[in-house]
């Protein structure tokens, strides 16, 4: 049965220019494909439908998880050739996963993108599992929900993810959080108003 793996993926455009963009891929225990479904407004749509491939990345740095779900990356981090696809990838990331589009459905708003996993990799041990990486994860992925859920139900959501990050957080985990935080309220209110 297949599950959804969070991580960060990079394409891009046919003039070269990188895009980096969370996203949560359907993939099997195999690892040797998986299943995108990107927006058709989105970036990463675009630019695999200009250059299709990409690299899919594993990582436990959940403040860069945050920024690129809030869309608040301003310098990409440091980059690196991939080995086997022209795309450039991470330089600090736990495993990668190079991959090529095979297939394209468009036919929804949200579309589905069957990729071939060409060539993998291992860079730095992945930290572990921590309460709090986890709810910065949860909370980064409420952000892209804003508009979609109710306000309310965000709230009562970060409020929960709020405990385990005060019981169990470290300096990132604690900031991204707060930037999270922070921004969601911004993004809520501003939805207030335009309604």
């Amino acid at each position: 049965m297949p599950l959804i793996l969070e991580g960060l993926v990079t394409t891009r455009d046919l003039a070269g220019k990188v895009n980096l963009a969370p996203m949560g891929p359907l993939v099997d225990r195999d690892l040797t494909q998986f299943t995108l479904r990107p927006f058709r407004t989105a970036q990463t749509y675009s630019n695999l439908r200009e250059w299709p491939e990409g690299v899919f990345h594993v990582t436990d740095d959940v403040e860069l998880l945050a920024r690129a779900a809030l869309g608040m990356v301003e310098t990409l981090p440091a980059l690196v050739p991939a080995v086997q696809v022209d795309v450039p990838m991470l330089s600090d990331t736990c495993r990668w996963f190079e991959f090529r589009v095979e297939e394209f459905d468009d036919v929804a708003e949200r579309t589905t993108l069957h990729c071939q996993i060409i060539h993998r990799g291992e860079g730095r041990p992945f930290f572990g599992f921590n309460r709090a990486k986890h709810a910065v994860l949860e909370a980064a992925i409420l952000a892209t929900r804003i508009g979609i859920l109710s306000a309310d139900e965000i709230q009562r959501e970060m409020a929960s993810l709020a405990m385990m990050v005060n019981k169990t957080a470290g300096d990132q985990e604690a900031a991204a959080f707060a930037l999270l935080q922070q921004e969601i309220c911004r993004r809520i209110a501003s939805v207030a108003e335009q309604s």
